[in-house]
């Protein structure tokens, strides 16, 4: 495929002619053009890049996966599929390569945004000389939509003052309609329309996937009456199925008992349909199974029936989201724009989480917080797997068997399992071989160059006014009509929490660092086992280290090589600290000053815009003016349903509730309702100390005097799920607690202010400080 490039374009945005003057006094005595609106290349396609999150290569049926993707079939065989197609092994850094076209710790997402450091290649701030292929497409005349995940602006400028050029609609998206954060809650979501925070529709069937793609849809429909001749590029991202995993109880049915043979099982028939498939060569290996995940058959019955329900909810939410991927099709067919439409499916932003552990969850937030709930007493739930009352992630042993025939998992970015996904790519007008399939290796930094190319744009050399930095990926349309074509992208690094990786001329040497559910690594970087697999080596499978030294030591040293290039040293392998701004060098609310003030009406204030009172003393603060009928609600909350607090009025009557991760709450209530006028309520929290995840003493305190005193044994350590913020006068989202007597706990009085304070001395960070608890002991 050959396209001719407007080399005018390469600088944005394009320099504008200045009118000659005249000395003519009467208009009518003169003649110029119409006014010229600027237009991509003639005949350039409209653009939709859909990404799906956590999914792995052998998850969707159009890869031999168990979950039925017919949406992805339908667009594979009028199109093409690739089958060695790679992220980064993480949400934020794939979306950075995506959107920027360069290796991600080269524009500083070396990890999530809410990780980041002020270590160069992890600040989580894009640089200005890597704009994004939605800017560049705004410029030369495209309308740009975005809808769904982001995950892209830094945690602490998620806030109502911003600032917000790295916001969505501020790095090239005129459109945005969606969430920041890594997940999101599907059944009460907090989102964003534009950078204002918005409610999603009140209807009892809501969810998430289901209004992103009425909003994607809705908008294409615009753009196509409007502009008919105005092509656009919409970016649909969905949070699914990414954790929680949350689908209809109708889908969820259809695969009812589907997953009941288990894992090792399901490896093996995946395998079987992807050889059939061609999407895997005949002679591809399945890879064995790693020590620390089980075999299906040494789980008991309790165990087994949690994971096989986990499994089908996975599948039903996949499902699900593909079928909104069918109405944006079919919703293109209908207008007539989907044969001049290049469409890009990443079936993955990295491979399937191993997060869940090894029996699942069913709140994950709290095994990211070390807490862990007994298969047993999730057994008793099962039909609440995929619900508002749930936050579920599957198991490890589900997370390797959506990734056959590879290893590991997200975030192991040294293995194909946290790295290769499905992509699958339909263009009518533009590629003439329907319904073939690709085996050239290709990275998601390929996307950019590849979109650019198939409109007919250069790269450009300077955006904004400041000069670019050098593209890391090669375009794919080489590929479109050639099968047989020696590709192009022959050298890659990876690397994710000190799990590295090469790739480099059909060879790959990798070191697995640190899994995902390890706190810290065994050894030091220094003494890393690294592996070798060669080029015959589909799935690697045979690590071929000792047979080759030379070899395995010429990629080391390419790697390092590359890892200089592009700021990925020093490695940073720091599990929990990263969780903590003070440590990870991130700013810190309000200059660090420990005190806050808000105001009623503030709303989805992320935990990076307030002090953080998490293992530390500290207190809240209210001014409240109570009318004659009295007043109830919420005066602010923080978290929700599965992790959080909220200091309320229950029929007046001042109340405050931990909720220690969805298994607990702890109450302290005062004795009769706050008497009409105004009043000062105090809750105060003295805190055990000792370690993170501690207990404390809370009091409540009304006009300088103490109403009531509690024990509240333990509290979150270190994240509420990012679904859920700090509110003022209400609690949106999955609620604290179901106590509140009004909607969302709105509240009934006037909240004149409210000020939290937090004890600036918190737990020391001594090594080893997390302790992996089992619900029920001490």
């Amino acid at each position: 495929m050959t396209r001719h490039f407007d080399t005018g374009r390469r600088t944005l945005p394009v320099p504008e002619a200045r009118p000659r003057t005249t000395s003519t006094l009467d208009v009518r005595d003169t003649s110029y053009p119409p006014i010229a609106q600027l237009r991509p290349p003639a005949g350039a396609p409209n653009v939709v890049v859909v990404l799906i999150d956590d999914m792995g290569f052998g998850a969707s049926s159009a890869f031999g996966g168990p979950c039925a993707m017919p949406s992805a079939e339908r667009l594979a065989s009028g199109g093409l599929k690739y089958t060695r197609f790679h992220t980064t092994a993480l949400c934020s850094p794939t979306r950075a390569a995506l959107m920027t076209g360069r290796n991600h710790h080269a524009v500083n997402m070396g990890t999530v945004t809410n990780l980041a450091t002020s270590t160069p290649g992890y600040t989580a701030v894009r640089p200005q000389s890597a704009a994004t292929v939605a800017e560049v497409l705004r410029l030369n005349g495209y309308s740009t939509g975005a809808f769904g995940k982001m995950h892209q602006t830094p945690p602490w400028e998620i806030s109502p003052i911003g600032p917000f050029d790295r916001w969505p609609t501020g790095e090239g998206f005129e459109r945005f309609y969606g969430f920041l954060g890594g997940e999101m809650n599907h059944w009460n979501p907090l989102l964003f329309d534009g950078t204002q925070p918005v409610q999603p529709p009140d209807t009892e069937d809501y969810h998430l996937s289901d209004d992103i793609t009425d909003r994607a849809i809705s908008w294409m429909g615009t753009q196509h009456a409007l502009a008919p001749d105005k092509p656009f590029f919409m970016y649909l991202s969905f949070g699914a199925t990414h954790a929680p995993h949350h689908a209809p109880k109708e889908w969820i049915e259809k695969y009812r008992n589907r997953f009941d043979q288990g894992w090792d099982h399901e490896r093996e028939s995946i395998l079987e349909r992807q050889r059939a498939a061609g999407v895997v060569p005949e002679d591809c290996v399945l890879t064995r199974r790693h020590d620390d995940i089980p075999a299906w058959d040494e789980l008991n019955a309790d165990e087994q029936a949690v994971a096989a329900r986990l499994m089908e909810t996975y599948a039903a939410f996949a499902e699900h989201t593909d079928h909104q991927v069918g109405r944006v099709v079919d919703a293109l067919e209908a207008s007539g724009t989907l044969e001049n439409t290049i469409f890009l499916y990443l079936l993955g932003d990295n491979g399937a989480s191993g997060g869940g552990g090894t029996h699942g969850s069913f709140n994950e937030i709290a095994g990211l917080n070390g807490v862990h709930e007994p298969a047993a007493n999730m057994a008793q739930r099962l039909d609440e797997f995929g619900s508002a009352t749930a936050y579920n992630n599957f198991p490890t042993g589900w997370a390797h068997a959506t990734n056959t025939p590879y290893q590991w998992f997200k975030q192991v970015a040294s293995h194909w399992g946290g790295t290769r996904v499905g992509l699958v790519a339909h263009w009518p007008a533009g590629i003439r071989t329907a319904g073939g399939t690709r085996h050239q290796w290709h990275h998601v930094n390929d996307i950019y160059p590849t979109i650019l190319e198939a409109v007919g744009l250069p790269v450009p050399e300077v955006v904004n006014g400041t000069e670019q930095q050098r593209i890391d990926g090669v375009s794919m349309c080489y590929t479109f009509d050639d099968p047989d074509a020696d590709e192009r992208h022959t050298t890659q690094y990876f690397e994710m929490f000190g799990n590295r990786g090469i790739y480099h001329d059909g060879w790959s040497a990798c070191t697995k660092h640190l899994a995902p559910w390890e706190r810290a690594p065994d050894t030091g970087f220094q003494d890393d086992r690294w592996e070798l697999y060669s080029p015959d080596d589909w799935s690697q499978a045979h690590d071929v280290a000792d047979a080759y030294p030379e070899r395995l030591e010429q990629l080391q040293r390419l790697f390092l090589a590359e890892a200089e290039k592009n700021s990925v040293l020093p490695l940073d392998d720091r599990r929990v600290e990263r969780f903590i701004a003070e440590l990870a060098g991130r700013p810190v609310p309000n200059s660090g000053l420990g005190t806050i003030e808000l105001h009623s009406g503030m709303r989805q204030l992320n935990d990076n815009t307030v002090p953080d009172i998490k293992n530390r003393s500290h207190s809240v603060r209210a001014s409240l003016v109570v009318p004659e009928a009295g007043a109830d609600g919420v005066v602010i909350s923080q978290g929700g349903r599965f992790g959080g607090w909220s200091l309320f009025l229950s029929a007046g009557v001042p109340t405050y509730c931990h909720n220690w991760l969805g298994f607990e709450r702890y109450h302290v209530r005062a004795g009769q309702a706050l008497t009409p006028g105004r009043h000062e309520l105090v809750f105060a929290f003295d805190y055990d100390g000792g370690g993170f995840g501690r207990g404390g003493t809370g009091s409540l305190i009304v006009d300088g005097m103490q109403v009531a005193e509690g024990r509240i044994d333990r509290t979150v350590p270190f994240r509420n799920p990012t679904s859920d913020t700090t509110d003022v006068g209400i609690d949106l989202g999955a609620p604290v607690t179901d106590e509140y007597l009004s909607e969302r706990g709105r509240f009934s009085g006037r909240i004149e202010w409210v000020r939290i304070t937090a004890d600036r001395d918190g737990p020391a960070l001594p090594p080893g400080v997390v302790q992996n608890i089992e619900v029920g002991t001490q």
